[in-house]
């Protein structure tokens, strides 16, 4: 179901499993943690995901549950937690591509995501009400700091799904695009990015992440940003960057975080 090929030290990693929109049963979600695993140690500089078919991923493949035996704390905190807390920790900047259903573990899997990129057919939210179950894999959280409280809770009450561009507009993703044109722009956003200062990304990427996380207050953060920027001096491409800006030339990062030998 995952396909994973790496091409210019992008790695694209295909949900394919048209026929139930991309749904990840147990072994579905063993398999997409292998794959992230195996880009981590290629030492892709960029990653993109997405789905084949009508929707990106429709979230738990449900079809053989029997709600009566159902260890879903075991799928969940087992399983998805771990899965997608290596996606955020990814090592390189990672771009998803998302239409259609993006629902559940599938929301979830946007959420891990560093840059996620919409069509205007995508479809967003907490339709769970009516199999008596409720949002997870870190829905809640997404949808009460971007939408608040009270419009969190009306969609799930109500089962309405967002459409990619009510999303973008709800801050909630990056970019909205037409269907057609997602796939292109998704991977030339990864592109651009997998011949930047992977390093400097990083480091972004973990200021981000601690301050959405930790909650850190105005001048912590700024404490951070210094530390960062100290740690970056000591790369190659930070005096790539130094060089090519007195020079009036384009850069030539590497992305490594040991400076040139040369």
């Amino acid at each position: 179901m995952i396909e994973l090929s790496i091409d210019n030290d992008v790695a694209h990693m295909v949900l394919n499993a048209p026929d139930k929109l991309n749904a990840l049963d147990e072994a579905a979600i063993v398999e997409l943690d292998a794959a992230y695993q195996e880009a981590e140690r290629a030492g892709v500089r960029a990653l993109v995901l997405s789905g084949v078919g009508r929707a990106f991923c429709a979230g738990r493949d449900i079809a053989a549950v029997d709600p009566g035996t159902d260890d879903v704390l075991g799928y969940l905190d087992d399983l998805v937690t771990p899965l997608l807390q290596r996606m955020s920790r990814f090592p390189a900047p990672t771009f998803a591509a998302a239409h259609g259903a993006c629902l559940g573990v599938g929301l979830g899997l946007l959420i891990a995501t560093d840059v996620v990129y919409v069509a205007d057919t995508a479809k967003i939210g907490s339709p769970f009400a009516n199999l008596g179950a409720t949002l997870d894999s870190g829905g809640h959280a997404l949808f009460v700091e971007r939408l608040g409280a009270h419009r969190t809770l009306d969609l799930i009450y109500s089962g309405r799904l967002m459409s990619g561009a009510e999303a973008v507009a709800g801050g909630l993703f990056s970019q909205v695009f037409a269907a057609a044109e997602l796939n292109a722009a998704t991977e030339q956003a990864a592109a651009r990015a997998a011949s930047g200062a992977t390093q400097a990304f990083l480091a972004s990427k973990a200021l981000v992440q601690s301050l959405r996380d930790e909650r850190l207050g105005l001048w912590q953060s700024m404490s951070d940003e210094s530390a960062a920027q100290a740690a970056l001096c000591a790369t190659g491409d930070y005096r790539e960057g130094f060089a090519a800006f007195q020079q009036k030339r384009q850069p030539a990062f590497t992305g490594r975080a040991c400076p040139s030998p040369h």
